[in-house]
């Protein structure tokens, strides 16, 4: 590889390893976050390492509308590594351009920090990126960050412990505690960790449960507050009048649609309200469901789909709603380990937040939402109803005060600094041309 020289180099790299843009998941957005607050905290070169478009629409992930993704700022580069060799290497291809692109990033002589997100395969990556170049004697100045989220524990770690496959469970484990520093989405989701490494500890003999309870740490969802705080009520009324909406007249359903998220609950709750007569229900997303509750709504003219929402207008909506309801559930692949956009709705504004406390929701609220019992499909209606029926204006604005501070102690700035206070950088260098803190 040509060294770029000392003129052109960066000082300090983050490279975060994660299923980015256009995914549409609290975590791509989770990687934003901590690459636009690394420009202000030293790292001049800010490089989120994800898949090739086709990939993910192979994967039938579900994706925004690819010509309204916001840019990334200037200093941040996105890459996409093509596919190493042919059909004859099925999935592994994929693999290869992503660890081979980061062993290349890793030759350089530059202090960098490598966050995975997503254990599954982002961890390995990063772990084989770095092995292979400290075997090719190019010695990294590095330090490895993974950060365990909810499909890891819900959808690759339980999966394992239901059919026995104590093997895969053992090969993630060690990949994640091989890291400097090892992190977890929420409170819950660290507890979920430890529960898992004791049942592999039971079966395999290992000592995993011990060293997860002693070095991992919870950090919460970094968001980026100001894209929700002080909405120009004038922007929020032209967003809903393209929408045939008005303001507070309609209950907001803003996620992936996908039955953990209690979506098919909440349009039979919702043919049950007495204030459907009043507002609308706008389901907004795409996910593996959205066909089969389009098919359930098809008879009901008081359901509003939108499969096109981009981050623009994403806050807009959620501002204009008289309530926000996402009645996550527990299913087998899937568990709410923290609820992103319930925190981005209680900035925004707006009617009150109805969900649940499955998961870590209640870390995501913090006792600032209306609760319902997770598939209690008459406690979510008497919810909706209570929301738009009965509660006052007075109440309606001290919810909403509660709410807006409890969210923003996820700050992206905050929770940024507070993990990176433990991750110092890789080498101690001075960086004179480096972006001041806001």
């Amino acid at each position: 590889m040509t060294d770029p020289g000392p003129m052109t180099r960066p000082n300090r790299r983050l490279v975060i390893v994660v299923r980015a843009d256009p995914v549409i998941c609290g975590h791509s957005g989770e990687a934003r976050n901590l690459a636009e607050v690394a420009l202000t905290r030293g790292f001049d070169d800010v490089r989120l390492l994800t898949w090739p478009i086709p990939a993910l629409r192979q994967a039938g992930l579900p994706l925004k509308p690819l010509d309204r993704i916001t840019p990334y700022s200037a200093g941040i580069t996105v890459e996409r590594p093509e596919p190493v060799g042919d059909y004859r290497v099925p999935d592994g291809r994929y693999m290869a351009g992503l660890t081979g692109r980061l062993v290349e990033l890793l030759a350089e002589p530059v202090p960098t920090t490598c966050l995975s997100m997503y254990l599954a395969p982002h961890t390995a990556v990063v772990g084989d990126a770095v092995a292979t170049a400290r075997a090719a004697g190019y010695s990294p100045d590095v330090r490895t960050m993974a950060k365990a989220v909810g499909s890891d524990v819900t959808n690759v770690i339980r999966s394992c412990l239901r059919e026995g496959r104590f093997g895969a469970a053992v090969v993630l484990f060690t990949t994640f505690l091989a890291n400097d520093q090892v992190i977890a989405v929420s409170e819950y989701t660290r507890r979920e960790i430890v529960a898992a490494a004791e049942a592999v500890d039971a079966r395999c003999g290992t000592g995993f449960a011990r060293e997860c309870a002693n070095r991992v740490t919870v950090s919460y969802p970094p968001i980026d507050t100001s894209a929700y705080l002080d909405l120009d009520v004038a922007l929020v009324d032209a967003a809903l009048a393209r929408r045939g909406l008005e303001r507070d007249g309609y209950v907001l359903f803003l996620s992936r649609v996908a039955r953990a998220k209690g979506v098919f609950d909440l349009v039979a709750a919702f043919a049950r309200t007495r204030s459907r007569s009043r507002v609308k229900l706008v389901v907004a997303g795409t996910g593996p469901a959205l066909e089969q509750v389009r098919a359930l709504a098809a008879d009901d003219d008081r359901i509003v789909f939108l499969d096109d929402v981009d981050d623009e207008e994403k806050p807009l909506l959620m501002r204009g709603c008289a309530a926000y309801a996402l009645p996550t559930k527990p299913e087998p692949d899937f568990v709410e380990t923290f609820g992103i956009a319930l925190t981005e709705k209680m900035l925004a504004g707006g009617g009150p937040v109805i969900t649940t406390t499955t998961g870590g929701t209640g870390e995501a609220v913090g006792g600032t939402a209306v609760i319902v019992e997770a598939g209690d499909v008459a406690g979510i209606a008497t919810a909706i109803d209570r929301v738009v029926l009965e509660m006052s204006p007075e109440e309606r604005h001290t919810m909403a005060a509660r709410a807006r501070e409890h969210a923003m102690s996820f700050d992206r700035a905050r929770v940024f600094d507070d993990l990176f206070a433990s991750a110092p950088p890789a080498a101690a260098v001075s960086y004179p041309d480096a972006v001041a803190p806001r």
